[in-house]
């Protein structure tokens, strides 16, 4: 059900509020470009500053426009269980069809912690676990030995890897068996790791290009490498650009130049991109074609 190319979705506001007419738009779209599924209320959504009733409404729209074309990952971090108890249970009840968990930041509890994390909430619905490995941000690490601890539930069925470690992606495969899906969570390594046994991107960057990604991903599954590389090239100063400033500033940036529906707003501590991100991203629409 989860491969290619699967966008983790920004939150369009307007006025400090939620722009549900501007996302309707932006869902619908992203399924027309070809994307392969789609993440709602992830990192890249702002999901940190949404409230409680932001959240369940966002990936409630998500899945009514999506109407079962494509499969709908709901984000439901929290570095408190019952939190993310709660929010799954919402997710759930929306229609998603998984959820996305980092494992507990800040408070940073060992491994026996995550994984007593992870098991409750398995526990507690029988609703598809995504993880998401992002020591970058969490501060903490799903160890491989862990993984493979959790990989024995059956609902946790695979992992979002943004460790930045493709060495990972292989130790995973091994430890977790061929059956547990490995997405990546870097776009700019999603080839590398779907080379490594991989099968999808959770990506930032289908953002902005959503055909292009899908190409990509569709030319990965089909070992179509010269074109994968190709599609690679293309698209790689954008996957660095929008990082060139906090994300997801610099994608806003660039969607509010290619789609009217999307206003380049930020919520608070975000704040918009420099200059010099600003040319970075313009130069790479401009070297992916699409502008």
């Amino acid at each position: 059900m989860f491969r290619g190319s699967i966008p983790a979705l920004v939150t369009p506001f307007r006025g400090e509020a939620f722009d549900e007419a501007g996302f309707r738009t932006f869902v619908e779209w992203q399924i027309a470009e070809g994307s392969h599924g789609l993440v709602a209320c992830g990192t890249t959504g702002e999901s940190a500053t949404l409230s409680a009733d932001e959240h369940r409404r966002v990936i409630e729209i998500c899945v009514e426009v999506a109407g079962g074309r494509v499969p709908v990952i709901a984000g439901c971090s929290s570095n408190d269980t019952a939190s993310a108890r709660r929010l799954m249970l919402a997710a759930a009840a929306a229609g998603a069809n998984a959820a996305l968990f980092v494992p507990p930041y800040y408070n940073r509890p060992n491994q026996d912690g995550i994984y007593a994390h992870f098991a409750a909430l398995a526990a507690s619905s029988d609703l598809p676990i995504i993880l998401y490995n992002v020591p970058t941000r969490t501060v903490t690490d799903i160890h491989v030995e862990t993984m493979a601890r959790l990989a024995r539930i059956p609902t946790i069925i695979g992992v979002k890897d943004a460790t930045g470690n493709l060495g990972r992606v292989t130790a995973q495969r091994l430890a977790c068996g061929e059956d547990f899906m490995q997405l990546s969570g870097n776009d700019e390594m999603a080839l590398g790791l779907f080379a490594m046994g991989g099968i999808g991107c959770i990506s930032v960057t289908a953002n902005v290009a959503p055909q292009l990604c899908s190409r990509f991903q569709n030319a990965c599954a089909a070992g179509d490498w010269p074109l994968a590389l190709t599609l690679q090239d293309r698209l790689y100063p954008l996957h660095v650009a929008l990082f060139s400033d906090a994300s997801p500033g610099p994608t806003k940036y660039a969607l509010a130049r290619l789609r009217p529906e999307i206003s380049a707003e930020l919520r608070l501590p975000m704040t918009p991109p420099s200059g010099a991100s600003r040319e970075a991203v313009d130069a790479a629409l401009a070297h992916a074609g699409l502008v």
